[in-house]
């Protein structure tokens, strides 16, 4: 049974920085995609970030230059550095992950519980 568990979520300053890190377990597929999504009160979710299981990334046009995705595949770690953070940034961030390549637009299978970030101004 895949479980995903977010961890890291705080209140922080405008410009400042956060490491969100999700902790996998149950996930030895070969080939995968892990990812992050965030929602922030009233508004739809959005995709922030993904990596493969080939190392490839993907970040939304709204993070781009600021946050940075990465992985430990060694202790099936998934992390999440963010830097310059805005009040927009303010959100539930959820870790997620299918087991196949990441793909624009395909759906992750498996989620986390979330772990909520926000920023003040």
């Amino acid at each position: 049974q895949v479980q995903l568990q977010e961890s890291g979520g705080a209140s922080v300053q405008s410009g400042g920085s956060l490491r969100l890190s999700c902790a996998t377990s149950g996930y030895s597929f070969s080939s995968y995609c892990l990812g992050w999504f965030r929602q922030a009160p009233g508004k739809e979710r959005e995709g922030v970030a993904t990596i493969d299981s080939d190392g490839s990334t993907i970040y939304a046009d709204s993070v781009k230059g600021r946050f940075s995705i990465s992985q430990d595949k060694a202790e099936k770690t998934l992390y999440l550095q963010m830097s310059s953070l805005k009040p927009e940034d303010t959100a539930m961030y959820y870790c997620a992950a299918r087991p196949i390549v990441c793909l624009e637009g395909h759906g992750m299978d498996y989620w986390g519980k979330g772990t909520l970030v926000t920023v003040s101004s």
